[in-house]
């Protein structure tokens, strides 16, 4: 279940808000400029779909959003907890950065853990199947998926080569717990 917390970015063990209501989590998102939506497949998407499969699940909200944000390209991605390069891939994006372009990702399956630092807060989004995500461009942040990641995501590109990160040199991430996805 999608999960938001906010905590002042002194306090990492100290909640300001804690929700798992989903117009409430778009509420306090929107504020910072963040889209969070939910997406239901027009097709069921079988286990090991392939990316073309699962692109045409979802093709009207692609289209949609991608013609409101001008993206030019989208791509699916898929990581297992047996994927041998998955501590390289988690530790790629666990400090804090930003990006020169919107940072759209949609949940086809399993979860991710969105950090946000904005204003002097640190906001918290557990990302789980059918959730949208957007991260407006220059907007810190990092991304965790866990010591055994288990998802797939489709990716929103504005350029042809995709994902750059700027990283900060903050340790602000180090100062929150680590994503340990929500079994219940």
């Amino acid at each position: 279940m999608s999960r938001l917390r906010i905590f002042a970015d002194t306090a990492p063990d100290t909640p300001l808000f804690d929700s798992r209501d989903g117009d409430a989590i778009a509420r306090e998102l929107q504020a910072i400029g963040v889209t969070f939506e939910r997406w239901r497949a027009a097709a069921p998407v079988a286990a090991g779909a392939s990316p073309d499969e699962v692109i045409a699940a979802y093709k009207a909200d692609i289209d949609r959003i991608s013609a409101e944000r001008g993206f030019k390209s989208v791509d699916v991605i898929s990581i297992a907890p047996d994927n041998p390069k998955r501590e390289e891939l988690r530790a790629k994006f666990l400090d804090e950065h930003f990006h020169k372009e919107d940072e759209v990702r949609f949940f086809v399956d399993g979860s991710g853990l969105f950090t946000l630092h904005v204003d002097g807060k640190v906001y918290e989004i557990e990302c789980v199947k059918d959730d949208l995500i957007g991260v407006p461009d220059g907007v810190t942040h990092w991304f965790d998926m866990g010591s055994e990641p288990r998802f797939v995501a489709i990716r929103f590109f504005e350029q042809p080569d995709g994902w750059i990160g700027h990283f900060t040199g903050s340790d602000i991430a180090q100062k929150f717990p680590r994503y340990e996805p929500d079994t219940r």
